[in-house]
């Protein structure tokens, strides 16, 4: 990592201003270690002493805000091997313990709530539901073909999330974000492609929508109005005739109305990588930006002076941190992948010891073998940390795609993109 300091004109004060959020909470500062699916939960699907050591090293990072990973909300659908599932009480132990953790060092700590709907690798459900009977595209068959959710199912799913929220925030959590992004369920239910019902949840982008705003209702119900509700949604799903950003920005429009604390923009599909950068459709002029979705960002910020708004994908640079804070287009910076191999990144970059995160995408020039090699390499990482050890980012790139084909098989390696 550099060290030589950043040119004169950036404004780091911009990177350590605390920020005030609608419910009344405050975050220290403007970073944000964003959801990163860490694949550690025990066999029983509760947390244990593997996520605490991982969050226990990211805890005096510097981020204001840490989100964890995928937390599931239904033992029958998980979405990848080791992801955390709460139902109910019954790791609320655990649950208060990696609160703890993650809150050790200052950070506030938020937990992502999901349903992967019909992105289920068969290896782990051979049955997965989704809004309609439609396969994910372009998958070889990884997934199998969903069944269509009753409506008395749906009701039980978004009771899910309510429950789950209700449950982490009660363990000790600040907050929760709802993931409606990444071609999971929420996102299954926005887009035309994917939800092809003729009842009250599609039909017409107001149908399509219901699914996500009940979910939010729901879960600022369960929690009250003083904890951090957030939700992290796709700009568009980058597939001819799916969910695009003039529909994506009537959504956000509903969601500010229901008074969300929190809009982080990401964007993209398992068919459809765009939140890895690999994604062709994402212009140069968007790459050298470094935030894959800043200009939709910016979109929503003109419409909704007022909602706050968090990028993840693509920042390196204090400067372009420092940019898209002081322009104010964003108010909030979420750094994924620069935490997994560089821990300590956040501090450094906002006490000036660093300009920038050395981590950039491992490209080989062959699309399926970048995917293969971008994700098993950030996730290595992750599973270092958790079992005591420093990232090893010069790590032969075959040492890791074995360990995690020995881990998770093939499945999941072939698949799991999104976080």
């Amino acid at each position: 990592m550099s060290t030589n300091p950043a040119p004169a004109t950036v404004d780091r004060s911009v990177l350590t201003a605390p920020l005030t959020l609608p419910s009344g909470s405050t975050l220290p500062n403007r970073l944000v270690k964003a959801a990163l699916s860490e694949g550690l939960a025990r066999r029983d699907h509760s947390p244990g002493s593997r996520l605490r050591r991982l969050y226990a090293r990211w805890a005096h990072s510097g981020t204001g805000l840490m989100i964890t990973g995928n937390v599931m909300v239904d033992r029958r659908a998980i979405g990848e091997p080791g992801n955390v599932v709460v139902e109910d009480d019954r790791d609320a132990a655990d649950l208060a313990a990696w609160a703890q953790v993650m809150k050790s060092g200052g950070s506030a700590a938020w937990v992502q709530l999901n349903h992967p709907g019909r992105q289920v690798p068969r290896s782990l459900s051979a049955h997965p539901v989704a809004p309609s009977d439609v396969a994910v595209p372009g998958t070889a068959g990884v997934f199998a073909e969903p069944r269509a959710l009753t409506s008395a199912e749906i009701e039980d799913v978004v009771a899910r999330f309510a429950t789950a929220a209700r449950v982490v925030t009660q363990a000790g959590f600040d907050g929760v974000q709802i993931h409606g992004a990444h071609g999971y369920l929420v996102s299954q239910f926005l887009s035309p492609l994917s939800n092809r019902r003729t009842d009250a949840w599609g039909v017409t982008p107001e149908k399509r929508r219901r699914f996500l705003l009940e979910v939010v209702r729901a879960v600022r119900a369960a929690v009250g109005p003083d904890v951090p509700v957030s939700v992290k949604l796709n700009s568009a799903d980058f597939q001819k005739g799916g969910f695009d950003e003039a529909e994506s920005l009537a959504v956000v429009h509903a969601l500010a109305a229901e008074g969300i604390d929190l809009l982080e923009v990401s964007g993209g599909t398992y068919a459809s990588a765009a939140m890895l950068g690999v994604d062709p459709s994402l212009k140069d002029s968007t790459r050298r930006r470094e935030a894959y979705f800043l200009a939709f960002a910016e979109q929503v910020r003109a419409e909704l002076p007022d909602l706050p708004l968090m990028v993840t994908g693509g920042f390196r640079t204090v400067e372009g941190m420092a940019d898209a804070l002081g322009d104010g287009g964003i108010d909030l910076v979420g750094l994924g992948r620069p935490l997994t191999v560089e821990p300590d990144v956040p501090g450094r970059l906002l006490d000036g010891r660093a300009d920038a995160s050395t981590v950039r995408p491992r490209r080989s020039g062959i699309r399926m073998l970048d995917n293969l090699t971008e994700l098993t390499y950030y996730t290595v990482q992750m599973w270092r940390m958790a079992d005591g050890k420093e990232p090893a980012p010069d790590r032969h790139a075959l040492l890791n795609v074995t360990r995690y084909l020995a881990t998770n098989g093939r499945d999941s390696i072939r698949l799991r993109r999104g976080h």
